[in-house]
């Protein structure tokens, strides 16, 4: 698999990395920040202050930081699937 990058970042593992929930219509999802811990087809659990969070995906837009530093913003309903499918799914330009 090619390293991860802004462009294929759909296509990597999202558990480990750094994630800030930027945009959300659940007023208080907006500003967590943290580990990504899990990830189900709708949700991603992130580790805010040593709480764990669960986030809607469809609802929300994230930041994540790669592991080079660069920041990507995802809207979350691009993430909308199983883990384990998305990284086999070819991708089409999302941004």
């Amino acid at each position: 698999m090619s390293p991860m990058e802004p462009r294929n970042l759909l296509r990597h593992e999202l558990i480990g990395l750094e994630v800030r929930v930027v945009k959300s219509t659940q007023p208080s999802h907006v500003g967590i920040e943290g580990t990504a811990l899990n990830e189900t087809r709708n949700t991603l659990t992130i580790n805010h202050k040593g709480r764990d969070k669960v986030v809607a995906k469809e609802t929300s837009t994230f930041q994540f930081r790669l592991p080079d530093g660069s920041i990507v913003e995802v809207e979350g309903k691009n993430l909308i699937k199983r883990p384990e499918d998305r990284v086999k799914t070819r991708l089409k330009k999302l941004w």
